[in-house]
């Protein structure tokens, strides 16, 4: 069942189709009302003023940190770092651990399906730190290759990085098992990309048994500029921040400062509070919904496209089968750029994403360019399908022989 009349742009807007959730979700009334209340009720700068504002703003933030923590499965709220998102969590964990704690000669490994904010930050510590960077490959049908990674796993792997689920194929990785192999061959710390997995399945941090987890908010139905890391507490009381200022701090003497206590240590200047209000209203939103259901309703879209867009001439889809896939179809259609494909699907209402989806060592992987790539969530039904196809067709009359 499609929930799209929960979302004010796409109920002001019937004929239009949108298929790029991968990128960013639309919003649901709930989480817009939330954080308009917030604005309109509570708004103080939390942990600021003993005043009763700006103690109902702290209660605010605090409470969303905990209903994000239940929804993701953290034991310990604390331990739950808000972010602006999945980047600045990767980066946090780069700087904050990975520059006292990597030295020349020792190894990063990292896979070839990683979106490049968690490529290029683990490639430039390698740089700055003259260690060595180690790139897993993946299968012919998109998947990771398992036996690559226990060939580079060793004791002087020092971080293992990899995502829960691929930005550009919906590959879901094996996250138990790859810890599993990661324990036994290294003393590595895990980083989990959760970007593409807190939106659309039931995450349990602290089952994964990965050592950083990071998500964003508005993958999964929550505002821009908000997300999450989520850590371990003895690797995080042992880092040092990355950015200083504000509540961060505990005292500051002439030559010395000392730092607050998790979560506040990372979390430094103003908070997002109004943002993690409207993530925590976006967690409940999907609650409601049910994560199983969330999946199965996306199961059920991309099998269909999958199937439908496969009978068309021309086209080729990337990645393993719908069954063991998110909720994206990544495609091309024979010698046509998928951006002039995506501009006549536009004319039709039709919102895909085209081009290398900041996957570059995976297309080239891919032996393509770019490619196009329809992605579904919880408001998605089978007409969004049938005008994809539909606009594919027209693509394919269009550009002739090029798209066969």
């Amino acid at each position: 069942m499609s929930h799209r009349a929960d979302f004010p742009l796409l109920a002001r807007n019937p004929v239009l189709h949108y298929l790029d959730s991968a990128a960013t979700s639309q919003k649901p009334a709930v989480v817009l009302d939330a954080m308009r209340e917030f604005y309109e009720t509570s708004n103080a700068n939390p942990h600021r003023g003993a005043y009763e504002l700006s103690v109902a703003a702290t209660d605010r933030y605090d409470g969303a940190r905990s209903t994000i923590a239940r929804f993701l499965g953290i034991g310990d709220p604390e331990c739950l770092v808000f972010t602006r998102g999945t980047t600045e969590s990767i980066n946090l964990v780069a700087s904050s651990w990975g520059r006292p704690n990597v030295f020349p000669d020792d190894e990063i490994v990292v896979t070839a399906l990683e979106h490049h904010a968690n490529f290029v930050p683990w490639q430039q510590l390698a740089i700055e730190r003259s260690a060595k960077l180690r790139i897993c490959e993946t299968t012919e049908d998109g998947r990771l290759d398992l036996d690559c990674l226990r060939s580079l796993l060793t004791r002087r792997t020092k971080i293992l990085a990899f995502n829960h689920v691929s930005n550009a194929l919906g590959t879901i990785n094996p996250v138990r098992d790859i810890v599993s192999m990661a324990r036994e061959l290294s003393d590595a710390v895990i980083v989990c990309d959760g970007a593409q997995s807190a939106p659309h399945f039931r995450v349990r941090y602290d089952d994964l048994g990965v050592d950083f987890y990071a998500f964003s908010g508005h993958k999964m139905c929550g505002p821009m500029g908000i997300g999450g890391l989520v850590g371990r507490r003895s690797l995080f009381d042992a880092m040092v921040p990355y950015q200083t200022g504000g509540d961060m701090i505990e005292f500051v003497h002439d030559d010395t400062t000392t730092w607050n206590v998790l979560p506040n240590k990372f979390e430094a200047g103003t908070p997002n509070a109004a943002g993690a209000v409207g993530l925590a209203a976006a967690a409940q939103y999907l609650d409601g919904i049910g994560m199983d259901e969330v999946l199965r309703h996306e199961r059920e879209l991309v099998s269909s496209a999958d199937a439908r867009l496969r009978e068309i001439e021309g086209v080729r889809i990337y990645g393993p089968p719908p069954a063991e896939r998110s909720g994206v179809v990544s495609f091309t259609l024979g010698d046509v750029h998928p951006h002039d494909l995506a501009t006549i699907l536009d004319g039709d209402g039709v919102c895909i994403r085209a081009g290398n989806h900041c996957a570059q060592p995976l297309m080239r992987r891919l032996d393509v360019s770019a490619t196009a790539r329809a992605s579904y969530y919880v408001y998605n039904d089978s007409s969004d399908t049938d005008a994809l196809v539909e606009g594919v067709l027209k693509a394919r009359e269009v550009f002739g022989h090029a798209a066969v």
